[in-house]
């Protein structure tokens, strides 16, 4: 049973091409199963999270930190008595427009875009993937994804004003998305937190000590979990310490929201659109306790010296690309070149690096600005 808050699928605004429906999934899973078979969605695999093969194959990249977001996103949704299969696809899909090489690849064509006065965001651009880019039916461009789907890639993680972006309009920018969209926002931030506390650590990156001192609700639990299993390898008292504080975030997330679903007494979906503010929150506590595992990964991990040579790197191949490619068009694939004709320049160039993986622009950069 869905809560009356909840998405209905069969109050679903559609498609923007009609479909018959299919005799066996609604459509919330087929847009789920459309995102898995996408090209863009296979490329996850070899976009970097946090680190690169470099350092093992044992960590995230984008596709399994993405797997891992719609595991933590079902649970929690299913628990709030909300549309799961609406918030895993869009759990699937809140990645799809990264480009190659994580943040640093984003932060290098966003400055890039910014110099021809246009810009590059992840999630305008994953709707761009599912609109136009992937080509897989006969009778129109894109997946033809439902509306609530397409409007939870762009509204998940931020607000967008109506003002700047008119063609986004469709998108009721004035409301506020459902909950299954502000969900995959906070459960993203579960996933990556405490995956980077992990991967960090199994990299070698940062010390137990130093996570102990810098993330004071794991020193708790890491004293519990040390009272309890005296005797285990100190990786495994690594694991159930931090395994708590996965629980404790995805807990209070759930419990928090309904509370103040309560509070403010939503009953329905026009409730949740029309409310001043997102509902969906953790506590102030442990909203405390995840900034300060940002602000530690930040200071320690993401800014790491053992990593800036990689961020650097990635700068300077994407950075070096586009203004390549920018001066020599007729050196970008054909089909690319013909999009040139209808669409900016700068605009089809960025479209072509954000799809593209790590392996595939390290071979680009070799081949047109190597030495």
């Amino acid at each position: 049973m869905l809560a009356g808050y909840a998405v209905q699928v069969e109050l679903s605004r559609g498609r923007r091409f009609p479909e018959p429906p299919h005799p066996y999934r609604n459509d919330y899973q087929r847009d789920r199963d459309r995102v898995i078979h996408a090209r863009a969605f296979r490329r996850l695999v070899d976009k970097t999270q946090v680190f690169t093969r470099r350092y093992s194959d044992h960590f995230r990249n984008r596709l399994t930190h993405t797997i891992e977001v719609s595991q933590i996103t079902r649970t929690v949704a299913a628990a709030l008595a909300l549309n799961v299969d609406l918030a895993e696809a869009l759990a699937l899909v809140h990645d799809l427009g990264h480009p190659p090489f994580g943040h640093a690849g984003e932060k290098a064509l966003d400055s890039a875009m910014r110099e021809h006065n246009l810009f590059f965001d992840h999630n305008l651009h994953a709707l761009r993937i599912v609109e136009d880019f992937e080509q897989r039916y006969a009778a129109f461009r894109g997946l033809n994804l439902t509306f609530e789907v397409r409007e939870g890639i762009i509204k998940h993680s931020r607000d967008y004003d109506p003002a700047k972006h008119p063609e986004l309009a469709e998108y009721l920018l004035d409301h506020r998305p459902p909950l299954e969209a502000q969900l995959v926002d906070l459960t993203d931030e579960i996933g990556y937190s405490t995956a980077d506390v992990d991967d960090g650590y199994e990299a070698h990156l940062l010390t137990l000590d130093q996570i102990r001192e810098g993330v004071p609700v794991f020193e708790r639990f890491f004293r519990e979990v040390a009272q309890i299993y005296p005797d285990a390898p100190g990786k495994l008292q690594f694991n159930e310490a931090l395994k708590r504080v996965f629980n404790r975030m995805a807990g209070d997330l759930i419990t928090h929201t309904q509370a103040r679903l309560k509070h403010a007494g939503i009953e329905t979906l026009a409730d949740v659109r029309l409310y001043k503010e997102r509902l969906v929150a953790f506590s102030p506590e442990v909203e405390a306790e995840r900034k300060q595992i940002k602000d530690f990964l930040y200071e320690n991990l993401y800014y790491s010296p053992s990593l800036a040579g990689e961020k650097d790197d990635a700068e300077r191949i994407v950075t070096e690309l586009f203004a390549f490619w920018m001066n020599n068009p007729s050196a970008l694939p054909h089909y690319y070149q013909e999009k040139a004709e209808q669409e900016s320049l700068p605009r089809v160039v960025c479209d072509y690096i954000a799809g593209m993986t790590d392996h595939f622009i390290i071979e680009q950069y070799e081949k047109h600005c190597g030495d």
